[in-house]
């Protein structure tokens, strides 16, 4: 069953419009979702809104949006209101400027959405788009409604569509200096090349299999045993905790030269 677009639009560009729609690049619908119960009936707990003086609870068509102006004063803003100030980025992403592909810093870039045309007739306008960015090695930048709020996006051609990243404000990104400053910046030269050496061995083609999430794998295996009501191990009380090393201080080259021997020795065995 196909997916419905997280959002439908146009991309425009000068006078090159085309409809497009666009899906989240990421999805945390296979991670594991709990429900909150009562443990006496084994009953869902439903939660509502609740008028916070009344103490009754507040119907659907009664919630509204409010902005603070004072200690329990508010300026109540329904859907109407926020609809009626939409912007033309609501609907629209209209590239106005270009910058080369590498000079946008990883730390502004927020979240990927796959962007493809909606419309067999917009296709070649997509396409070209697409091409001419790919050609002169820039993304697009531009701007889109996210959640009622205006995001600033980057466009980035990719393959036979367009990868769009929501970004974080200049405001929203801290000065990296503010933390690496007191950061000795130079290394032990003669502890680089034994570095290098176990990043060589280590070093293999990327691969989502190189990340996992245990605590994932723990929670499906912990429901399974649940499922078929199997009663948990009981855990040995009294265990000892594992010694911890004697000191703190290690000796950084002695440290790589055995991660190097023990990494080779993996290589050698297997």
């Amino acid at each position: 069953m196909a997916l419905r677009p997280y959002w439908k639009g146009y991309l425009k560009l000068s006078l090159v419009t085309c409809p497009v729609s666009m899906m989240p690049a990421t999805s945390e619908a296979e991670k594991v979702r709990f429900h909150t119960l009562n443990k006496e009936t084994g009953n869902r707990v439903v939660s509502q809104y609740i008028d916070s003086v009344t103490g009754k609870p507040v119907k659907d068509d009664n919630e509204g949006k409010g902005y603070a102006r004072g200690e329990n004063d508010y300026v109540i803003l329904t859907d109407d209101d926020l609809d009626a100030v939409a912007l033309d980025t609501v609907k629209t992403i209209d590239i106005d400027k270009f910058a080369p592909a590498n000079s946008i810093e990883w730390v502004y870039l927020e979240k990927p959405h796959y962007l493809m045309p909606d419309d067999p007739v917009g296709h070649e306008a997509f396409a070209v788009i697409r091409d001419a960015m790919k050609a002169d090695k820039v993304v697009g930048i531009s701007k889109l409604v996210i959640g009622r709020r205006e995001r600033a996006v980057v466009l980035e051609p990719r393959d036979d569509g367009i990868v769009l990243w929501s970004l974080r404000f200049g405001d929203e990104v801290r000065p990296e200096e503010n933390y690496f400053e007191d950061i000795e910046a130079e290394a032990d030269k003669e502890l680089i090349p034994l570095v290098q050496k176990l990043i060589k061995q280590k070093t293999a083609r990327w691969s989502p299999d190189m990340v996992s999430d245990p605590i994932q794998d723990a929670l499906l295996a912990l429901i399974e045993q649940k499922k078929k009501q199997l009663k948990p191990k009981k855990t040995a009380k009294g265990k000892k905790a594992d010694a911890a090393p004697a000191s703190n201080v290690v000796n950084i080259m002695d440290a790589l030269r055995k991660s190097v021997e023990a990494d080779l020795k993996k290589k050698k065995a297997s």
